[in-house]
């Protein structure tokens, strides 16, 4: 069988599981949909090319890493967490300067300048202002508004208690009637101006503001990756792939860089002699790798220790409505594995002796 072996390596890698939220999690190796997404990405592939991967590897260490977690609350809370505004609250960014810090759990006011740490004066002012104004706002809605709002519905009653007396096609009728249009149309022409003096002085500014809480959590990093990746597709694909396999920048994380050693298209065998085996023994195996589940239940291939980690990876996806299904694989994480005469559908790539099980 024709297949396409890279070798790559990559000095820090994050290969994040999709349940861990609090403290990110990573994958031993990168999942077969993050590897076929960042394939498809170097080739510029506009529609799915179906492949096989076969994905072995190790590292050296695995270490926590700490990161700062920006959370923006819906609201702007007065007394706790951090007061910002944001340099652009119309797209999704955590571009943004800070105002003012509370100091206490409780019992801050950032309007008051209760126990806060100014950062930023001028914005302190401008936000401070900005709640002023909208007292304002709220004042004159309670008096003058309210009192325009009492007058307009006594004036519509008025002249809906006129009309009741009227013959429809009377002259006075139809003057009534366009002093209760010249009426809605004035109650409306003030409401529309208060709403935009509100919106532009007001709410539009305001939005710009957001409270900020922070919280340590930490990546799980690994380190000195060295993965072997085997391609098994149409010989159209694997070309493509090998000529534009330098565009392939990273793997995991936008900033997990990868270095490509090698790239080659090599003839895979399925049958080796018992003796051939026999005689390679455990230096066939070098590397971790994801087996595939079913294959190890079938006794294709062998866990010398019985051990490993069950995992359901993410291959590929069909959008059904509004939603991605997701293609799930069961795979047995492990490096204690061999092979035997009779082992179907896995592979072995004599030159370097990796034994290759497509998924």
């Amino acid at each position: 069988m024709k297949a396409l072996r890279l070798v790559l390596t990559q000095n820090k890698a994050h290969y994040k599981k999709e349940e861990t939220i609090t403290n990110k999690m990573t994958y031993p190796l990168p999942p077969f949909s993050t590897v076929i997404g960042a394939l498809h990405n170097a080739c510029n592939f506009k529609e799915y090319h179906p492949m096989d991967l076969s994905i072995q590897g190790n590292y050296s260490s695995l270490i926590k890493q700490p990161y700062t977690d920006y959370c923006f609350l819906n609201s702007v809370m007065d007394d706790r967490g951090i007061l910002v505004k944001m340099k652009n609250n119309n797209i999704i960014s955590t571009a943004f300067d800070k105002v003012a810090v509370a100091k206490k759990s409780m019992g801050n006011s950032f309007r008051k300048g209760t126990t806060i740490e100014v950062k930023n004066s001028d914005l302190m002012d401008e936000y401070r202002n900005l709640k002023n104004l909208n007292d304002k706002i709220l004042n004159f809605k309670r008096t003058r508004i309210e009192k325009l709002k009492i007058m307009f519905k006594a004036r519509k009653k008025f002249l809906a208690n006129k009309k009741k007396n009227l013959v429809k096609k009377s002259l006075r009728y139809k003057n009534i009637v366009l002093r209760e249009k010249e009426v809605r149309k004035k109650e409306k022409e003030i409401n529309q101006r208060l709403k935009e003096f509100e919106y532009t002085n007001y709410i539009r500014e305001i939005s710009k503001y957001s409270s900020l809480t922070t919280s340590i959590r930490h990546y799980e990093i690994l380190h000195n990756v060295n993965l072997v990746i085997h391609i098994k597709t149409d010989d159209e694909t694997l070309e493509v792939i090998k000529e534009n396999i330098y565009n392939l920048k990273s793997i995991g994380r936008s900033e997990d860089f990868v270095d490509i050693s090698e790239c080659e298209i090599v003839e895979l065998v399925q049958k080796l002699p018992e003796e051939v085996i026999d005689r390679l023994g455990d230096s066939i195996v070098k590397n971790s790798a994801y087996l595939d589940y079913n294959k190890i239940k079938e006794n294709n291939i062998i866990l010398k220790n019985k051990n490993g980690t069950k995992y359901f990876l993410n291959k590929d996806y069909k959008i059904c409505g509004n939603k991605r299904i997701f293609n799930k694989k069961t795979v047995i994480y492990t490096s204690e594995y061999s092979i035997h005469e009779n082992s179907e559908n896995v592979y072995m790539d004599p030159r370097k002796n990796y034994i290759v099980d497509f998924i």
